[in-house]
């Protein structure tokens, strides 16, 4: 495996997104990487919220709200932090999922861009897409899918 310089990863606060940034922080801290962790979020009004947590269930935290944002990217840096990264920083942009990694990646010149490959069925993922795909598909990095999901 070549050595990485900077690890970007994305966490949406959950905790099979979390075990990506844990596996994140080993390949950086293995390579004397630096790691940005990267979480996007769209501000919301209170009407807005309740009628996307009506329709998205456990998944509402994934595309709303601002402030959570900042927590999940300090619990994120922890987890990293525990896993062995020395060189963290933390991100926390309004946009999609997709559009905010991938620009982060390049903002920060990444090498290597880490996902959880966690899938979400029906509408639900319909309404927030398939990260993991998208962005290997539209990396100019290498992109690690980390298998969350067991």
């Amino acid at each position: 495996m070549s050595s990485y310089r900077t690890v970007v990863v994305g966490t949406d606060g959950s905790a099979p997104s979390l075990r990506a940034v844990g596996r994140a922080a080993e390949v950086a801290s293995a390579s004397s990487a630096r790691l940005v962790i990267v979480c996007a979020y769209y501000p919301t009004d209170p009407k807005e919220l309740e009628r996307a947590a009506d329709q998205l269930g456990d998944e509402a935290f994934q595309v709303m709200g601002s402030a959570p944002a900042q927590d999940t990217v300090q619990t994120a840096s922890d987890t990293a932090r525990k896993a062995g990264a020395t060189d963290v920083e933390t991100v926390a942009s309004v946009g999609e999922p997709v559009s905010v990694l991938l620009g982060a990646a390049e903002k920060h010149s990444a090498d290597l861009l880490v996902v959880g490959s966690r899938g979400l069925n029906t509408l639900k993922g319909r309404i927030l897409g398939s990260v993991p795909s998208e962005v290997s598909r539209r990396s100019d990095c290498d992109v690690l899918v980390v298998r969350t999901s067991r």
